[in-house]
């Protein structure tokens, strides 16, 4: 099987990740105050030893002072024994005269420096261990051989109060990751819990298939919008579903008269040699217009289906072209005088085979509705004036039996047939699939009825701009 990561979870990869972040911040500027803290700490300490140093070599070289000048009981020797500062005084053959608190340690070169001639002569010494403690020591000459003061600055409590300044930092700094880690485990709980959310309800679609799961999700941010965009994806996806359901169920209602037709028409062929010849010619005359109305509605359910989830790519058209083709076509088929009439600006942004199928399905509605009219068909496509903003209205005047006031509201529908309609050939879905363009392409259907006698039977598109229904 191989080995596979651990699946970590989303809020626990931000969580560590926050803390690591925090922790890495937190080292790095830990670290640079402490080493500058503690390099302004000790160059303080030497700068205030170095200038006790340079006020001592100053003293004695301008005033001639022996080893008695600096006795603990003599008057002004607190003058160079500051704070933290040990002072101790050698006679000229580099013996302690007055021995510090504690005592210093005297090397030959200190001896030499107060037999020295020279007054304020110099030795330094660095890190000298006196008991537990590290002392920097400096041994200044009297002059003229009478000896030498030495001054010493502990130095030593100075780092340990950097170790401890050392070890708060530390603590300071792992409180400070340990909260970053408890901070950033709250945070990712509340970002996260909204994708959490919208975790559980995909695996619940998944799981039921139930489309109509209502995300419960909020907020502005990138995370609300993605719920809501998910929430409007089951939505259409619910819709689509429902759509496909009452398709099949009105297209298994429909289909089931004229099968039943055929078959009753079918078994009667059994015994078409006792049929008289009238009555053999009638029963073929059935079944062909049996099959050509089963015919029509197939390919009506096909164009709506395709309709709905139409694959052409939209693009801009005019409208006026489409529709000549769409006149001329149906004067060959139904040898109706049809008239096309186009006013301002009929380019669009959509399919041009659903919006072609839409136009030839209302004229031949139109011609279907008007057979024995002898006024022309007219269709009519009106647009904006050049530069100006607004939806383009194709629409079918006829002088048929027109609409009544009870069907307007439902000549749209599926598989909806008028009363008086119900006799003529036809399944119903001609001006449903008008409207499904229509929606397509941002505009609504409509129907009227015609001053004078007849209808009015169209759709408007949004002119000049990809259509809701664009991205289908």
């Amino acid at each position: 099987m191989g080995w596979r990561p651990r699946l970590v979870s989303l809020g626990t990869t931000f969580a560590v990740s926050f803390a690591t972040v925090t922790a890495a911040v937190t080292l790095l500027v830990g670290f640079l105050s402490y080493n500058a803290a503690a390099r302004l700490v000790r160059v303080d300490q030497v700068s205030v030893f170095d200038e006790v140093v340079r006020d001592l070599r100053g003293e004695v070289r301008q005033y001639r002072m022996s080893p008695a000048d600096f006795s603990s009981s003599a008057p002004g020797h607190d003058l160079v024994r500051p704070a933290r500062t040990d002072v101790q005084v050698l006679g000229p053959d580099g013996g302690i005269v007055d021995k510090g608190n504690p005592g210093l340690p005297v090397t030959a070169s200190d001896r030499e420096v107060a037999a020295a001639w020279s007054a304020g002569q110099l030795v330094v010494h660095a890190d000298v261990d006196v008991g537990d403690d590290v002392y920097r020591v400096a041994t200044v000459a009297l002059g003229g051989g009478r000896g030498a003061v030495q001054v010493a600055q502990e130095f030593s409590d100075t780092e340990d109060l950097l170790r401890a300044l050392q070890q708060r930092t530390v603590l300071l700094m792992a409180a400070v990751v340990v909260a970053a880690g408890l901070f950033g485990w709250w945070l990712a709980w509340r970002i996260t819990r909204r994708l959490v959310i919208l975790t559980d309800a995909a695996e619940a679609v998944a799981r039921t298939r139930r489309l109509g799961i209502e995300v419960p999700v909020t907020g502005h941010d990138e995370v609300g919008r993605l719920g809501r965009a998910f929430d409007r994806m089951l939505g259409r996806l619910a819709q689509s579903e429902e759509d496909q359901r009452r398709l099949v169920q009105d297209a298994g209602h429909e289909l089931r008269t004229p099968l039943t037709s055929l078959r009753t028409n079918i078994s009667l062929l059994r015994r078409i040699d006792e049929l008289p010849p009238e009555t053999r010619a009638e029963l073929v005359a059935d079944l062909g217009q049996e099959a050509r109305e089963l015919t029509d509605l197939v390919n009506e359910l096909v164009d709506l289906a395709a309709g709905q989830s139409d694959s052409e790519p939209p693009q801009r058209v005019d409208l006026a072209d489409l529709a000549e083709d769409v006149v001329g076509l149906a004067r060959r088929r139904t040898g109706r005088v049809i008239t096309l009439r186009a006013n301002g600006d009929t380019t669009v942004h959509g399919r041009a085979g659903m919006l072609t199928r839409a136009m030839s399905n209302l004229v031949e509605n139109a011609a279907k509705f008007d057979r024995t009219g002898t006024a022309p068909i007219e269709l009519v496509l009106s647009g904006p004036a050049a530069g100006a903003c607004g939806p383009v209205r194709v629409e079918v005047l006829d002088r048929g039996p027109g609409i009544a006031d009870t069907d307007l509201d439902r000549v749209f529908d599926r598989f909806y047939r008028a009363a008086d309609a119900r006799s003529l050939p036809g399944s119903g879905l001609g001006l449903s699939i008008v409207r499904e363009v229509a929606l397509a392409h941002g505009g609504t259907p409509f129907a009227c009825p015609r001053a004078g006698g007849g209808s009015a039977i169209g759709f408007t598109v949004r002119a000049g701009a990809p259509g809701a229904g664009d991205g289908a």
